[in-house]
């Protein structure tokens, strides 16, 4: 699936600009799109005219989670697949935010969600590999999947 992450400098006064070009894309290629600016999710009625349009087009609208950011925060598919972008702050609240994603999809899940895109890293991107590890070990333990859990040659290199 291609990500597509626009500008931050991208707002909603752009949204003329999304109808013509869902239209030139092929019909076969399905996006996941990350919308930036704050204006897309801080008026719900910009927010109501950007999600009909990104479910006219099949467009996943991805999910971002950054800690001490939440003004980015919403919880709104546009398709049945899940796209989320996780942002790690190197803080021990990192593993509790990854839990709760789990419930999260777990709920999505039995609602009919039928793919999972989970994007992780942080500031410190050496330490983007534990997460993904533990977020890859509690997605097994709890959905029966078998998917490959990262190893660290070193991981008292970290810091």
């Amino acid at each position: 699936m291609p990500f597509v992450q626009l500008p931050d400098n991208f707002g909603a006064k752009n949204i003329e600009r999304l109808e013509p070009f869902f239209k030139m894309l092929p019909k076969d290629l399905k996006p996941a799109i990350e919308f930036r600016h704050t204006d897309w999710f801080n008026n719900d009625e910009v927010a109501k005219e950007l999600y009909k349009i990104l479910e006219k087009y099949n467009i996943t609208n991805v999910i971002v989670d950054s800690a001490g950011r939440r003004d980015l925060l919403h919880m709104r598919l546009t398709t049945p697949t899940a796209f989320l972008r996780y942002n790690g702050a190197n803080h021990e609240s990192d593993y509790t935010r990854l839990n709760d994603w789990i419930d999260r999809l777990e709920t999505w899940i039995d609602q009919g969600l039928q793919n999972i895109y989970f994007f992780v890293h942080q500031n410190l991107e050496k330490a983007s590999p534990l997460l993904s590890a533990h977020f890859i070990k509690r997605a097994n333990e709890r959905f029966g999947t078998d998917l490959h859990i990262p190893q660290m040659d070193n991981p008292n290199t970290l810091f």
